[in-house]
């Protein structure tokens, strides 16, 4: 018996050890998450979400960014580096290119260029001829990490998020680890980026974001939208900001717009009528936030097997709102079936719904 109990007094203390020491990738910065909302006022619970279709992808999955080309076709990015093109209806389906990489945001240029935003790569510009180019994978010297979302500027201006400058997904196991491993972080190391193509120069509009996601121009072009994921907010930055630090707080030049929202804000896209779409990739978890004011904890779950960690559940829950802020529309799958609702790409006809890991691109018909 006293063997036995030898034996298990070395066991706990070898595994109270390797709990507290074993090292791990995270230096974790101590934070106060706001209390979680729920789902109430303008996200009241409803399942709005719940009758979408699906767009079969012939093997692709995560179709995590969509948008309508110049040329009328849509064109959706997927986990296997691929961009490909197809009929507004799903027909006709093409790879249009592969990176090599993981496209997580893109939009047109002027002259037809696809310009995206590759978490392996960096900026990059795809000509209609398929060829691939990069404009940018470093700015003052320091790579580009993790790029993010991207959008171009009617004078030509692109602006994109560099979500991690701490978490490089080519190096850390992927996109969705990296940003694990980010978000768990809270070192608020993600930028706004500007890339000026004539000029062939970039700078840091702002920096000091916990996990820089989706981004977008206001009507006026004078300011940026941009997802604060690890924070559940999303900031008005003016795209005239210079190096702006925005973890010490608004400014004259930034200021957050949504704040102390339902979930993890993913992606930002333009949709019809001044509507700007956004989507959770999940909604918020009480143990997460809880962990928020405790570094240590959150070393602690990082040491243990991936299936006790405390991920949150699936949730399908996609918002537009306006320029002030204004919640305008508000849907949501309780059930998660379609999983990680990333955006929503509007057109007159239809609402695609982009996902993080769904095997088919999801769609509902538009209603006024």
């Amino acid at each position: 018996m006293k063997k036995i109990t030898r034996m298990l007094a070395i066991a706990v203390l070898a595994v109270t050890a390797y709990l507290c020491l074993w090292p791990v990738p995270i230096e974790p910065v101590s934070w106060q998450a706001p209390a979680a909302p729920g789902y109430s006022g303008p996200h009241a619970p409803n399942n709005r979400l719940a009758d979408i279709q699906l767009i079969a992808l012939n093997g692709e999955t995560g179709p995590e960014h969509v948008a309508l080309g110049p040329d009328g076709k849509l064109y959706a990015a997927m986990a296997s580096g691929n961009i490909v093109r197809m009929n507004p209806g799903g027909t006709a389906q093409e790879i249009f290119v592969n990176t090599g990489g993981r496209v997580l945001g893109f939009d047109f240029d002027a002259d037809g260029n696809l310009i995206a935003a590759d978490a392996m790569k960096g900026l990059l510009s795809i000509g209609p001829d398929r060829a691939v180019r990069v404009l940018i994978d470093t700015v003052n010297g320091d790579p580009v990490r993790y790029a993010n979302a991207v959008v171009v500027a009617a004078n030509g201006k692109i602006y994109f998020t560099d979500a991690s400058t701490r978490f490089a997904p080519k190096d850390w196991g992927g996109t969705f680890a990296a940003s694990i491993l980010d978000i768990m972080e809270q070192s608020s190391t993600g930028r706004v980026l500007e890339y000026d193509p004539t000029q062939k120069t970039a700078r840091i509009i702002a920096q000091g974001l916990s996990f820089a996601n989706g981004i977008a121009l206001s009507q006026n072009e004078q300011t940026l939208f941009v997802n604060e994921t690890g924070r559940y907010r999303v900031w008005k930055i003016a795209v005239s900001a210079d190096n702006l630090d925005v973890s010490q707080g608004s400014s004259i030049q930034a200021a957050v717009l949504l704040d102390n929202l339902p979930g993890y804000p993913d992606n930002l896209m333009r949709g019809l009528d001044g509507k700007i779409w956004l989507g959770f990739a999940k909604p918020r978890n009480p143990v997460i936030d809880a962990m928020s004011g405790k570094p240590f904890l959150r070393q602690v779950t990082l040491r243990l097997p991936r299936a006790l960690w405390p991920v949150p559940k699936a949730y399908g829950h996609v918002i537009a709102f306006n320029e002030k802020g204004k919640v305008l529309d508000d849907l949501q799958d309780p059930t998660g079936a379609y999983p990680e609702t990333t955006a929503v790409t509007e057109t007159r006809d239809r609402l695609y719904i982009q996902s993080l890991h769904a095997k088919g691109l999801g769609w509902l018909a538009r209603t006024e």
